[in-house]
């Protein structure tokens, strides 16, 4: 039984693909990948420590109920979309852009924009089982919508240009799902407060059991879907 990758027919790399990938694999030394850092991967590294803050600050949110904390949280996304930004005009002034840039990128969306906005819609109250079943479906989706992202640019020759608009929903879009926390947040429509919106629906079984789901979790749900639809047409800035 063979693998999937001794299936998988492998991505013919250019000649400029392949010397870029032989500096990170023959350089010695403890902090050789370091030292082959570029600025605009140093950039793009800062939204992903953005979007790790904003994990801790939630996390120390529900320890501590000091609401500081939170808007932290909340407000750290929205750095990291600026880090995200700045990178792509930082490769562009120095004209200077790689293959593990365009990685270090995906890996800190996944953070900033898809784990940080989830962590988010549990600290503020969908901590039902089926609420967390939601909230990682967003997360795999916007992990999928990255790797899709990422073998479609590869796929495109570099003649055509880039393409005009994007399938699915762009994972940073999540930013509205966190101005939408932050606004619950303002009105005191969080857990240990008036609660979230709309209450809870019981599916199955007795209150407080799985069956239990907020409603307002299947905003989560559509923002998944939306972000690995393929019809969805959402066009470039």
């Amino acid at each position: 039984m063979t693998s999937r990758k001794s299936a998988t027919k492998p991505v013919q790399m250019s000649d400029d693909q392949q010397h870029v990938l032989h500096q990170y694999q023959d350089t010695d030394g403890h902090f050789s990948l370091v030292r082959n850092f570029r600025l605009a991967d140093l950039v793009t590294i800062m939204n992903g420590v953005c979007g790790s803050l904003s994990v801790f600050s939630s996390a120390h949110y529900l320890l501590t109920k000091d609401i500081d904390y939170l808007w932290t949280a909340l407000t750290l996304p929205l750095a990291g979309l600026m880090f995200d930004f700045l990178d792509g005009k930082v490769a562009r002034w120095r004209k200077s852009s790689s293959l593990l840039g365009q990685e270090l990128d995906s890996l800190a969306d996944l953070i900033s924009f898809g784990v940080a906005p989830a962590l988010l819609g549990f600290v503020v109250g969908l901590r039902t089982y089926l609420d967390t079943v939601f909230l990682t479906g967003f997360i795999c989706c916007g992990l999928a919508r990255l790797a899709r992202f990422n073998a479609t640019v590869a796929l495109i020759p570099k003649e055509k240009g880039k393409a005009k608009y994007f399938e699915g929903l762009p994972i940073p879009s999540s930013l509205g799902l966190v101005g939408i926390l932050a606004y619950w947040v303002k009105k005191g429509w969080i857990e240990g407060q008036q609660g979230l919106p709309g209450g809870t629906v019981i599916l199955w079984g007795e209150a407080g059991g799985r069956g239990e789901v907020h409603i307002v979790s299947v905003i989560y749900g559509a923002w998944a879907a939306a972000m690995v639809s393929k019809t969805l047409k959402v066009p470039k800035p």
